[in-house]
């Protein structure tokens, strides 16, 4: 299957606050599990998207340099949470708060890959948005892929160091909430 061909829509959807949107794939990427919420919100059918990249749900506004950092923390064994802009098989988009993980056999090694998400904290999202529109503006200056992701991670990891954070404390930062179950 491609990635979607429909047009984007701009419309925003979102799902509810005590749901969750699970999802599983393989070590490549791959869907090979799908929850119903899931399906419900991409507007996929389980037939349609099992089998299918994990990113035929990206939406073209999400910066690669996040997905670069999610996909090098879990290929090391690590978990990570991130804000993640998706597109649903309409065009319509839906923000997430993701907790993904590597999931392990018995003998340690890592299998396959496992995404909770969310819906996402409102009082962290217009920080997740401006951060993201600073790191696309870097990715969209320079016409190669590699080296525009490249760029922003770069940019990314500057604020991290100014700001004497790791990624994930920053992520617990942008919300008061999280700030708040982070001590409890």
């Amino acid at each position: 299957m491609a990635r979607p061909s429909s047009p984007l829509s701009g419309r925003s959807v979102t799902f509810g606050e005590n749901e969750v949107i699970v999802s599983k794939t393989d070590l490549k990427g791959i869907i090979t599990y799908a929850n119903d919420v899931f399906l419900r919100v991409s507007g996929y059918r389980e037939s349609e998207i099992l089998g299918q990249p994990h990113n035929t749900i990206r939406h073209p506004d999400m910066p690669g340099c996040i997905i670069r950092l999610l996909w090098q923390e879990i290929q090391a064994g690590r978990e990570i949470f991130a804000y993640v802009n998706n597109r649903a098989k309409n065009g319509d988009n839906y923000w997430v708060f993701a907790h993904v993980t590597p999931s392990f056999n018995g003998r340690g090694q890592v299998v396959g890959y496992h995404s909770n998400r969310r819906v996402p904290f409102a009082d962290a999202m217009p920080k997740v948005e401006a951060l993201y529109a600073r790191l696309l503006a870097e990715e969209r200056r320079i016409t190669n892929r590699s080296q525009a992701v490249q760029a922003s991670l770069e940019v990314l990891e500057s604020d991290l160091r100014r700001a004497g954070v790791s990624y994930s404390e920053f992520v617990f930062s942008l919300s008061m909430h999280t700030q708040l179950s982070a001590t409890n």
